[in-house]
């Protein structure tokens, strides 16, 4: 849910999804396979700043109404020709992971033939080149496009994430050749690493520090360009195979836990749900239509509605409160836990933050903030709900 309402927080609070209307935080998704649970699902909040960047206005008109139809039919093929994916709607079972739609993603304006996908409408969101445009003056021609779902490769160089600049062509052209990578990819969109608790130090890093400051900048040989790379960040592993680096950890703004269906009725829906995708993978998803897109509206107006839901004083009190009760370090966990219940009030239709809504995401906003007892044998989202009630009454 988290990562359709709002970039920032993760899947579905943050910036408040990833409506570039709403403020981001990083999400990220961790799963581990195993015993017990499977695996785990981070939210994490990524890109926070908006520091020392330009604000100015922006006149736009949209002179794209000529390719639309050409898009829509290049869209349509595309989207016939993909490998069919299992629906969102069809899954069983598996609550808490399903508080991130992906599937469900709106789409979002964007400027054409720009390889950062940039937001003709906030300065933040924009490429340099297009801020350039904007600067003189010159038309933006707009379009729309599903939010971007870009995968992160164990093995993926970091020239491949960051991008490239041309030396050569620098030095014989005198001009910025620059290739962009998966970061500018995903500005505005997702982006998934399996297995994040594997990812190379030096690609940690990286992502780190674009998500500090929303943006990435590559620099060769005195050359330096930068762009826009505000991303939900979700990532899936298994702990069993290695810990995430606490400075990463950190950063995720959620954290959900993928187990096995115990229930014998439910393990029997899965296996045929999933042989009748098997034989026909077109039939299958058509059969979802009607509750996909009723999933759909059901987040495009809570994103339209979520600026406007408000959370009292006493229940903020109370959220830092189980925070400090549970010796959270810093106060991410308070601020996503605020972004979090906002935005499940606002997708079930609500303008006022309820203690229900609290109660089911802060489990997730918290367990991986929990220092880690080697002794304990206790679930930290138990924990969590154990100090909520207490707290909560």
């Amino acid at each position: 849910m988290a990562s359709v309402l709002g970039t920032s927080t993760a899947i579905l609070a943050s910036r408040s999804l990833v409506s570039p209307s709403l403020k981001p935080a990083f999400p990220s998704i961790s799963i581990n396979p195993g015993q017990g649970y499977g695996r785990k699902l981070y939210g994490g909040i990524g890109i926070q700043g908006r520091k020392g960047r330009p604000q100015f206005h922006i006149a736009v008109t949209n002179v794209a109404t000529e390719i639309n139809s050409v898009e829509q039919a290049q869209k349509l093929a595309a989207k016939e020709s993909q490998r069919p994916v299992f629906p969102f709607a069809a899954i069983v079972g598996q609550d808490e992971m399903k508080l991130s739609l992906v599937d469900l993603l709106p789409e979002i304006r964007v400027v054409f033939g720009d390889p950062y996908n940039s937001d003709p409408e906030d300065p933040e969101s924009m490429g340099i080149e297009v801020r350039e445009k904007v600067v003189n003056g010159e038309e933006l021609t707009i379009t729309m496009t599903k939010i971007n779902m870009v995968d992160l490769p164990l093995g993926a160089t970091e020239d491949r994430v960051c991008g490239t600049i041309d030396i050569e062509k620098a030095l014989t052209e005198g001009v910025k050749a620059f290739e962009p990578g998966l970061l500018a990819k995903a500005n505005r969109g997702i982006l998934y690493v399996d297995e994040v608790n594997l990812l190379d130090d030096h690609l940690v890093d990286v992502l780190l520090d674009s998500a500090a400051s929303g943006w990435n900048t590559v620099e060769r040989e005195g050359i330096s360009i930068s762009h826009p790379a505000r991303f939900i960040l979700i990532g899936s592993g298994n702990p069993e195979e290695g810990e995430l680096r606490p400075q990463l950890l950190d950063r995720f703004g959620m954290h959900a836990q993928v187990g096995t269906v115990r229930d014998a009725e439910l393990r029997v829906k899965i296996v045929e749900e999933r042989a009748r995708f098997d034989k026909n993978p077109k039939e299958f998803r058509d059969s979802y239509n009607a509750e996909q897109e009723k999933l759909q509206q059901q987040i495009a107006s809570a994103r339209s509605s979520l600026s406007s839901v408000q959370i009292d004083q006493d229940l903020k009190v109370k959220i830092s409160k189980v925070c400090a009760e549970l010796n959270v370090d810093g106060l991410r966990g308070d601020i996503v836990t605020n972004r979090a219940a906002k935005a499940l009030a606002a997708l079930k239709g609500r303008d006022k933050v309820i203690a229900e809504d609290i109660a089911t995401v802060i489990p997730n906003c918290l367990r991986h903030r929990l220092r880690k007892d080697p002794l304990e044998s206790i679930d930290s989202g138990l924990l969590v709900i154990e100090k909520f009630y207490e707290v909560f009454g």
